[in-house]
Formats: structure tokens, sequence, C-alpha cells
């Protein structure tokens, strides 16, 4: 089992790719920043400061006429107002001065006298007011203008906020196509009902049959929902409206209504045509759930989303399809007949739906003779397509680094664990006590995988750090795609978490801190097999686990409700988890002490090699069977 203290983080959904690449260019145009702002201002303040100002020495009339007698003064300009000119300093130096202007008639006098330059000067203040003023305000003007351009769309009006940010596509610009689209065969038969009669409506109406309005795909992050409702339009070759949940909403009020009319009167001049709603329940979260903004803006949004619903007819040629992975907290409203009435589930593929995908990742991509996608769609159990498409980028990139011209099976193999367990940590240095924990608390985990009847093989083992806090793991591969799980089953799998534990008592005397994520998960186990599955015997076929939970997204908190239950059935239900944690517990203590001689022979072979591949392990268990049995 990894022995990791946090979940791997997932890959970007490859399937959503070509959404997110137009995304991203439509944000960067939209960025809303006070840049524009500042640089009007400073520009203002720069053409005020260059033009009209300048350094200059003011000095009183009296003292002027006493500088022309002395000889100082030079190129004289005569305002009406002000006198101005250029002032010769004790020290050699020149600079211009600035005087008030007063009634004398002897002035041009005294200056013709010492034989003065002056000239007169008339200034035209209405150009000056329009430079100085007018000018900065247009400069202002204008980058407001680019700003509600950028906000709202093409017209510079604040009006503009109510229209639809869905992007649309023409019916030649979508080429993806079911070609594109592997592992969710059931899902593509159910929407070529939808294509079928976007081509050919009358084949429908003439039966008096009704296409449904609203078509919801749900499904875990990755599995290829955006992709699909796009290769529904590619194949059907009409108009494509698409919008997130959360482009209705704005701070302003109205503004969401305002879109959602918006948006279907352009599908309806469109017709037919394909409007896609993605992350719905960023939009249609069930009302009421907040009892302190009943009537807030995403509700009003909502409202107006019901209302267009049943307001316009599929005889229009208009479908509309959502995609969201919370069901669970849609308003029952979207979800009654009329609106969103047909649901698909786009689910994690099974091993020939990976397979599948595999095939469609890899164009492009230089693969070795050796490399077999059954194999890597069998290593790979739980992978959905994002994760996948991530799996072969990954391996062509370790083959680009080690040199090498082709992608083969040990890029795939390395690929497979930096995505389960995360990137390997070479350069972590561990000292010989906690390297040797380590190497019995794994071995411990891959014993107890091979001694079990119902638990899934070990594929390897390793001491090498990886992820962000993985000291080591032990990777189980299942053998077949499974859906239900026995009580034998979840006691079997509580052992092998178990497992690392009880070995570090067995062999140490002593237990670390390394264990705490698997006995959480253990915990978690015990606590279901009371609580939701009805497997105690003390307590019977009964159900405390109430709290409605997210179907496909796993939440590291629990969200837990009021209780109901009292609190002499709570004690029960702890005491009920412990026993069963205790009895998974004295089992692996019995398996593990017994075979003693062989933990420690496992973990040295793992101290040395740092890495066991579940052949190997299985070969070693064989040998040291043999040996004891010939002695």
């Amino acid at each position: 089992m990894p022995r990791k203290r946090k979940e791997p983080q997932k890959s970007k959904n490859i399937f959503l790719e070509l959404k997110d690449k137009t995304k991203l260019k439509d944000k960067k145009t939209k960025n809303f920043t006070f840049l524009y702002f500042i640089l009007a201002f400073v520009a203002m303040i720069a053409i005020n400061s260059y033009l009209f100002k300048s350094e200059v020495k003011n000095i009183p009339y009296s003292e002027f006429k006493e500088l022309i007698t002395k000889g100082k003064i030079s190129d004289l300009i005569i305002d009406t107002d002000t006198i101005q000119g250029t002032l010769t300093l004790d020290d050699g130096k020149k600079t211009k001065f600035l005087t008030s202007r007063v009634e004398d008639p002897d002035l041009v006098k005294d200056l013709q006298k010492n034989n003065i330059k002056f000239a007169g000067y008339y200034e035209n203040k209405i150009f000056k007011a329009i430079i100085s003023w007018v000018l900065p305000f247009a400069i202002i003007f204008l980058i407001w203008n680019l700003l509600m351009r950028r906000m709202g769309g093409a017209p510079s009006s604040v009006l503009n906020f109510g229209k639809s940010r869905g992007k649309i596509y023409g019916e030649d610009e979508i080429k993806i196509t079911f070609q594109d689209v592997a592992g969710v065969d059931e899902a593509k038969e159910e929407l070529q009902e939808i294509i079928e009669y976007l081509r050919t409506p009358q084949k429908f109406m003439t039966l008096g049959g009704k296409i449904p309005k609203g078509i919801l795909l749900v499904g875990p992050p990755g599995t290829g929902k955006t992709l699909l409702a796009k290769a529904v339009a590619g194949e059907a070759k009409v108009p494509f409206f698409s919008m997130s949940g959360s482009d209705f909403v704005e701070m302003f009020v109205g503004v969401g209504a305002s879109r959602v009319r918006d948006l279907f009167a352009q599908a309806q001049e469109k017709a037919p045509c394909i409007i896609f709603i993605d992350e719905l329940d960023a939009l249609g979260k069930a009302r009421g759930m907040n009892p302190m903004s009943s009537h807030d803006e995403r509700e009003q949004t909502l409202n107006q989303l019901l209302s267009e619903m049943d307001g316009f007819d599929t005889k229009a040629g208009v479908i509309i399809m959502a995609a969201t992975n919370r069901p669970e907290i849609l308003d029952p409203a979207l979800l009654r007949a009329g609106r969103f009435d047909r649901h698909i589930l786009v689910d994690r593929p099974d091993i020939k739906g990976r397979e599948e995908i595999l095939k469609v990742h890899i164009k492009g991509v230089k693969l070795a003779e050796e490399v077999d996608l059954k194999v890597v769609a069998a290593r790979t159990p739980g992978f959905v397509g994002a994760d996948l498409a991530n799996l072969v980028n990954e391996s062509a990139l370790l083959a680009a680094r080690k040199g090498k011209t082709s992608v083969g099976m040990e890029e795939f193999e390395e690929a497979i664990d930096r995505v389960i367990a995360g990137l390997e940590k070479k350069t972590r240095v561990m000292n010989k006590k906690e390297k040797e924990i380590v190497a019995f608390h794994e071995t411990g985990h891959a014993l107890m995988a091979e001694f079990l009847e119902t638990t899934d093989p070990v594929h390897k083992i390793s001491i090498i750090p990886r992820g962000i806090s993985a000291l080591g793991y032990t990777l189980q591969l299942p053998t077949e795609d499974r859906y239900l799980m026995t009580e034998k089953e979840l006691r079997d799998r509580l052992c092998v978490l178990l497992g690392g534990r009880v070995a570090e008592e067995i062999i140490f005397g002593e237990v670390s801190t390394g264990a705490h994520n698997d006995l959480g998960r253990a915990t978690d186990i015990a606590r279901s097999m009371v609580k939701e599955y009805g497997m105690s015997k003390k307590l019977g076929y009964v159900t405390f686990e109430r709290e409605r939970k997210p179907l496909f997204i796993e939440l590291g908190t629990s969200f837990s409700g009021v209780k109901d239950y009292s609190e002499e059935t709570a004690r029960e239900i702890d005491d009920e988890i412990k026993m069963i944690v205790e009895e998974a517990r004295e089992k692996v203590r019995t398996l593990l002490g017994g075979k003693k001689a062989l933990l420690e022979k496992v973990a040295t072979t793992l101290l040395e090699k740092e890495t066991i591949e579940g052949e190997e392990l299985r070969e070693l268990i064989s040998n040291h069977s043999a040996g004891h049995e010939t002695k």
C-alpha cells in the first residue's frame, strides 16, 4: 500500500485542454487592472509639469529696476501681467526670473538706455487650457473606454455586463468527433439520438416524439464530459454555445439573469444548436441551502434559467447540455421532467476503456515495439482519461530526458509510479535506523497482501522516497475491475493496512509515526463497515450514515450533520470500530509473528536493492517455504 501522508495530486484534465486554451487567452484580455489609471495620471502630471512649469526665480519689481541699472538683466519678454527674462547672478551663472508687471511709463526708456533687448508676448489661453486639462481627461476617457470593451465585449457600455459571455463555435469550427472520444461507449450511444435529432428533426416530429430538453453529463473529474459535449456538436455540425456556471454570476444584481436571457435569445437565432453549461453545480446549487441569503444573486440567476428552460420549445432545435461532478447538490427543479431529465453517466473507464483511451493519446508518440498497452491499462486501475493522458506525456518526457528515440515500457512503468506515488526523491538521505524501519514497514504490507486470499497481488515494493512525504510504498494491482467488496475482503484490506505497524512492533518492539496514514484509512474502513454497510454483529443490519456525501469527489474531511442516534449507540459504534480494528491487528500479529524469519529476509533484500518487483517477492517467499520444508 502506498505509504503516503497525502493523496497524490491529479493531473489537469486533458479532455478540457481545447477549452482551457481559449479561456486562458480570454482571461488575459479581461484582466481588470488599475495600471491604466495610474499611467493616465502620471501622463497628466508630466504634461503640465513639462509644458507649463519651469524653475524660475521670482523677484520684486523694485529689485528688477535696480538690476536693470546694474546691467544684469537681458532678453526680456514683456507680457500683459508679467515680465520674464534672464538674470545674471553674482557668480556669473544665468537663470530665468519672473516679476509682476506694474504701470511704469519709464520702463521702456530705462531698457533702451541700458541696451536691453525686450519683446512683447501674446499667450493663447484657450489653447493652453485645452492642452493642460482637456487632453488629460480625453486620455482618461479613452482608457476607461478600453477597459469597458475588455470587460464587457465589443461595445463600450456598462450595459454589456448583461450580455452572455458564452463562446460561440460555428458549424465548421469544432473538429472534435466521436473518434476523439474513447472509453465511454455507453455515453456515446445515448448521445447518438441527440445527434440524429439535430441532423434530421423531421424523423422524430412525424412520429410525435419529443427530444429531451436537457441532458446532464454526470461523472468524476477528468472523464471527458466537456469533450463529449463538443463531440456531439462536431458530429451534428451545429453551432455550439459554451459557458461555465460561474460565468453567469457577477457582483452586480441582475447581471446573471440578464446573461441567461441573452444566451437563450442568441441560441434561438442560431437554432439548431447546442447550449453547453460546464460546472452546472456552480449555478444550480439547491436553493435555500444558505438561509442568510435566500434571495442572493445566484438564486435569481437559477430562477431565470429554470424559467428559460420552461419557455422554449425543442422544435426550434435548441438542445441544452450540462456537466457536473456534484449532482447531489443540484436543485431538484433542475432535474425534473422537462428540464435536465436525461442523465448520462460518464464513469471511470474499465480496463478495455483505458486501453482505448491510451490508443487515442499515443497518436504522435513514438513507441518502442515492446510496449503493450493492455499491460499499461491493467496497471492503471481507477485512472480517468486525464490521468492516462498525463501518463503518456510523462512517459514521453522521461524518454526524452534519457536521450531515447522511442518510449518503452520502462518509461511507462516509471511514469505510473510517478503519477501514483509522486516524484522520486533520489537526493533525500535517510539514516540507517529510519531506512530499516521503512523497509520492515513496507515488507509487512507486502507479506500480508501475499498471505491473504482476497487481496490484490503485490506489484512492487520500494523504500525510495517519493512525493511530498512518502518514505516508501507498496504497490498492489488488481487482476480485474471490481465494483463490490465482501466483508472478508474489507477485513483483509484492514490487515494489509495494519501490516506495516505490526511489523515494526515485532522487529523493534516499538512503533513510529510513519503509519498514521495507514491507521486513518483503516479506521475509515472500519467505520464504514459499522455505520454504512451493516457489517457489525452487535448492531445488526442498521445504517447510521445519513449525511449526503459527494458522489464523485473524495473530501479529506467529513462534514457530519446532526446525529440521528443516542449517545449510548454512539459508544457502541465506537466500540465496534475498535473491535474490528483490534481483530485485524491480532490476525496480522499471528501471521507475521510466525513468519519473522521471512520478514527479516525480505526486508534485508529490500534494504540492499531498495526496490523489489512482485515476481521477485513471490520467489523469495517460495524459496523460504521450500527451505523450511527441506529442513
